[in-house]
């Protein structure tokens, strides 16, 4: 895996993803740019994601909960989750703020990101992240 320098990166393109899962089973299909899927949140090769804040809306009628996971493999049930968050309440209407710039995560070409809810239909999750090379 080739890690780039961040001090001698030759691009830098922000990007936005978004996920809404519609099933309780874990989700890492991401799309982007509009239609342009990115499983995990795994970047392509010789380039690492910035993930600069990540945002969960309550799109439903009751609160529901969501865990967040960042796994050591890109293929990310096939790795260890380590949880940035982990069953939290989001109350009707609202919106948690997971991290944002103040916190933010690289994910590198050996990482993912995934999501569970616990209840289907019911969070919109949203990433600002940057894409490094």
């Amino acid at each position: 895996m080739a890690n780039p320098n961040l001090q001698q990166s030759n691009s830098i393109f922000g990007n936005t993803a978004y996920i809404a899962p519609s099933t309780t089973s874990l989700d890492v299909a991401w799309t982007h740019n509009g239609s342009t899927a990115l499983t995990g949140l795994t970047p392509a090769v010789n380039s690492v994601n910035k993930i600069n804040s990540m945002l969960v809306s309550n799109v439903s009628g009751a609160a529901a909960t969501v865990t967040i996971g960042i796994s050591n493999n890109p293929t990310y049930a096939s790795g260890t989750p380590y949880y940035v968050a982990f069953g939290i309440a989001v109350p009707v209407g609202a919106t948690l703020i997971v991290f944002d710039k103040t916190t933010p995560l690289y994910i590198t070409e050996n990482q993912s990101v995934g999501v569970l809810v616990g209840t289907a239909s019911a969070l919109s999750i949203v990433a600002s992240f940057e894409v490094i090379t």
